[in-house]
């Protein structure tokens, strides 16, 4: 796990990639409001994606300032494009880092991260080939959600009944190659024994099948 510091757009976002020898593919992930890199849960996933020979870029998509702010106003986490500009420049910004060894580009997105991974692989549909979303709001994707080409992969708790609504609404409206998972027993966090662990293993299933390593020289 390499720690480094992204420049984007007069900012400075700070992020862990770790991409091992022979990666089939990178995926970045966007998390929701309140959270960042160091979230125990996208960490556990990032985790067993890498044990699955996947790289992982995980990264803060507000500076501190911008979470300090956010806190007292929460004027940014439902702006769904604003986050997803974050996430297309830190996309051009691994691509350009991985020359000569170029990977194929996966998103994993949780709560807006969703959408905001959903509304980025629209804007750069023919880099990102394939998308998790973690108990997200992928409604709030919009019309980019028939831009979509990347497979995609909803992933609910069955116990989460409005966000499984929220998805299914999202799900009619991709074009694209796609499922709708609804684990049993999980709620919104997916804290209860089991399911969290379920959900990397799903996510690390479809990445491996979306994600075949691209070029290499």
């Amino acid at each position: 796990m390499v720690e480094t510091s992204i420049p984007l757009n007069g900012v400075t976002l700070d992020a862990n990639v770790s991409v091992p020898r022979e990666a089939s593919g990178l995926v970045i992930f966007a998390h929701g409001s309140g959270s960042g890199r160091h979230s125990p849960r996208n960490q556990y996933v990032a985790r067993t994606l890498r044990d699955a020979g996947l790289g992982t870029l995980l990264f803060d998509l507000l500076t501190a300032e911008e979470e300090q702010a956010e806190a007292d106003t929460r004027h940014l986490r439902f702006n769904i494009p604003f986050l997803a500009e974050r996430l297309v420049g830190v996309t051009r910004w691994a691509l350009e880092q991985m020359k000569p060894h170029e990977l194929n580009i996966g998103y994993f997105g949780s709560s807006t991260g969703a959408a905001a991974a959903l509304l980025a692989a629209a804007e750069l549909r023919d880099v990102v080939a394939a998308v998790v979303s973690r108990g997200g709001r992928p409604d709030l994707a919009g019309d980019a959600l028939e831009e979509v080409k990347a497979p995609t992969l909803l992933i609910v708790g069955g116990e989460d009944r409005d966000v499984i609504t929220l998805n299914q609404q999202a799900y009619t409206r991709l074009r694209c190659e796609k499922t709708l998972r609804i684990i049993p027993g999980a709620s919104h966090l997916f804290e209860e024994p089991g399911k969290l662990e379920d959900v990397a293993e799903i996510a690390a299933e479809w990445f491996v099948q979306y994600l075949p390593q691209s070029v290499s020289s």
